[in-house]
């Protein structure tokens, strides 16, 4: 009975989809709606290009998308998972966000310097199937109270193809908010 619940857990972890890569989100051309209803990268484009007068012609942010920014790279061994993406500007002289997340279901906590100090994001990844899921829950104070609060993030990274990553993020309400959920695409 161990033998076949050993070799059960061995050939499941084998089958499991390896997310490592440099990846790049792409909007897809020529599409309109939002991103939800186009199945695509968290940005909303009318046809034809803005319409608001202001010159611009590339899409708008109609959300915030995974969340990590359009190229990624990723690593991924036995044991956990590691997103890295650069976020501020080369000027900055600041290091890439790096995010890490143990496959065992544990608690793992990354600290992002942003704003007024340093915030501390406590995650926990688990495998649904082919899928991988990370809750992430954001603490932050009620901005009229102060009140402490927290949000909560679900990322699920599934791959459609070895070459097409799909992100699908979560979010719950915040402050009255609705809750969203946006699939962003990066390819290798």
């Amino acid at each position: 009975m161990l033998v076949v619940t050993v070799f059960a857990i061995t050939v499941s972890a084998q089958t499991r989809p390896d997310f490592s890569g440099k990846w790049t989100s792409e909007p897809e051309p020529n599409q309109t709606g939002t991103a939800t209803e186009r199945g695509g990268q968290g940005v909303t484009q009318p046809a034809g290009g803005d319409r608001s007068g202001s010159g611009r012609t590339g899409p708008r942010s109609g959300d915030m998308g995974s969340g990590w920014g359009s190229n990624i790279t990723v690593t991924q061994d036995t044991t956990r998972l590691t997103v890295e993406y650069i976020f501020f500007a080369r000027g900055d002289f600041q290091p890439p966000l790096k995010f890490e997340y143990a496959f065992d279901g544990s608690e793992t906590r990354n600290s992002v310097m942003m704003g007024r100090g340093i915030q501390i994001q406590v995650s926990r990844a688990k495998w649904d199937g082919d899928k991988l899921v990370i809750t992430t829950v954001h603490s932050f104070s009620h901005p009229e109270t102060g009140q402490p609060m927290t949000s909560e993030l679900k990322h699920t990274l599934s791959l459609e193809s070895p070459a097409r990553l799909i992100v699908e993020s979560t979010r719950n309400g915040v402050l009255g908010g609705p809750p969203s959920t946006v699939r962003t695409i990066y390819r290798k």
